[in-house]
């Protein structure tokens, strides 16, 4: 034990104190809130941020003549030009587009023309307007009132609600989408990369003949747990940093956010400078949309989603490392583990992908529920599930099977590993790495 302890405190040791460790622990927090900062800014500022594009519009109908509404990007201007002439003298004119409406006895279509190929939300937009014009025709010249129609159409939103032993509750669905398909994602990320990590640190000890000191002190199999449980424990620090770091930066750049709307408020408008904080006041009321958000997430079961979270992490990853690090023994370099890679990483691709698809959409499903108990596919599909929840034997059954799916792997992959390590110069294949693990001690 004091041994496989050894190798552990080498592994993370080795690995946390690289410069590479620090920056990407502090990068990587950064370049995502930035990232998604910059996704919603674009969104929200995305069209006055692009080019104003000039359509001109050729209305043979007389039906769409000045009703095609302006934006922030897209400029409408009527002409009276011959459609034979104004397609090749619009661009001469300043404009990016031709609109051609042709007579409604016309069976042409309507057109747009431009040297170049318009973006979909451009189609779209000029598509809206269109169709939007031609409906409140047709309503008027069958004689509905557009303006008592318009007042008669509402939305209705539904208040999903949960019946539990204690009561009702929200059903908060679309927060557990969020929770269930983030924990999904970064467990998907985290054994991809930590478990190249294992077996790329099991190939450049072989390469280097390292390994054949090591084994000379510890036997193949502590070597092998203690190299996935020391990389094991650095992605762990690694991952509780990003999210310490995260919630540090997110509540900070709320504040700053907050403070700098507020002083633009009392900055542009100081006469109504009381009205405004009013205004502010009530926007802080439950009715909220920010307080609906905070509701949403205080909803979250923090302690037991986090605990499953880190349960499915930690035995996901160990029983995949172990066979990363099975494979990183059988080769003598990365493009050798190409032949291998394909089936081991098979099953997470599939559960991830099934998962935006169908898991999410039916967690309580038979597909969903098996999903959810196989050892190689569970800490996806059940990081999924829980936020929906699922019943206890399930969550037990789950993590029973994980744990030995983990010691089954394991010994397998050590079968493997104590052949591999010592091997060189040979290429392994599926019947010699079966040769290797029927080797008697």
């Amino acid at each position: 034990m004091n041994k496989i302890l050894l190798i552990i405190e080498r592994e993370y040791m080795s690995r946390v104190k690289k410069k590479s460790f620090i920056v990407l622990t502090i990068l990587v927090p950064l370049l995502f809130i930035g990232m998604f900062a910059f996704i919603g800014y674009l969104a929200v500022k995305g069209d006055e941020l692009g080019d104003e594009k000039r359509v001109q519009v050729i209305d043979e109908t007389g039906s769409f003549t000045g009703k095609l509404q302006n934006t922030s990007s897209i400029t409408y201007v009527y002409t009276q030009d011959r459609f034979a002439d104004a397609r090749n003298t619009f661009r001469d004119k300043g404009y990016n587009f031709l609109l051609h409406i042709p007579p409604e006895s016309s069976p042409a279509p309507v057109e747009l023309l431009s040297d170049k190929k318009p973006s979909a939300t451009t189609i779209e937009a000029i598509e809206s307007g269109l169709s939007h014009i031609a409906e409140a025709e047709r309503l008027r010249a069958a004689g509905i009132d557009t303006a008592v129609l318009a007042k008669a159409q509402k939305r209705i939103d539904i208040k999903a609600k949960q019946i539990t032993e204690a009561g009702e509750k929200d059903a908060q669905t679309y927060t557990a989408y969020a929770v269930g398909f983030l924990s999904a994602f970064l467990i998907y990320m985290c054994l991809f990369i930590y478990g190249t990590q294992v077996m790329r640190g099991v190939i450049e000890e072989k390469v280097s003949r390292i390994v054949e000191v090591i084994i000379s002190s510890v036997r193949p199999f502590q070597l092998m747990l203690g190299k996935i449980i020391g990389v094991g424990l650095v992605g762990l620090t690694q991952f509780v940093l990003w999210i310490v770091i995260s919630v540090v930066l997110s509540m900070a750049g709320g504040t700053f956010m907050a403070g700098k709307a507020k002083h633009r408020m009392e900055q542009t408008m100081p006469a109504k400078a009381q009205e405004q904080m009013q205004q502010v006041q009530q926007m802080q009321t439950p009715d909220n949309s920010m307080a609906q958000i905070m509701e949403s997430i205080e909803s979250i079961p923090v302690v037991y989603t986090l605990s499953c979270f880190l349960f499915y992490f930690l035995f996901g990853y160990l029983l995949y490392s172990a066979i990363f690090a099975a494979v990183g023994s059988a080769v003598d370099n990365e493009t050798e583990t190409q032949q291998f890679m394909l089936p081991i990483t098979l099953p997470i691709i599939f559960t991830f992908a099934l998962a935006q698809s169908f898991i999410i959409n039916n967690p309580d499903s038979s597909l969903s529920v098996w999903l959810s108990m196989i050892p190689f596919t569970s800490p996806i599909a059940m990081m999924i599930r829980i936020p929906f929840g699922v019943p206890a034997w399930q969550l037990a059954l789950s993590m029973l099977l994980l744990v030995l799916g983990f010691v089954g792997t394991t010994w397998v992959a050590s079968r493997i590993y104590r052949v591999g390590i010592l091997m060189y110069g040979k290429k392994a294949s599926y019947k010699e790495l079966a040769k290797w693990f029927m080797y008697r001690d």
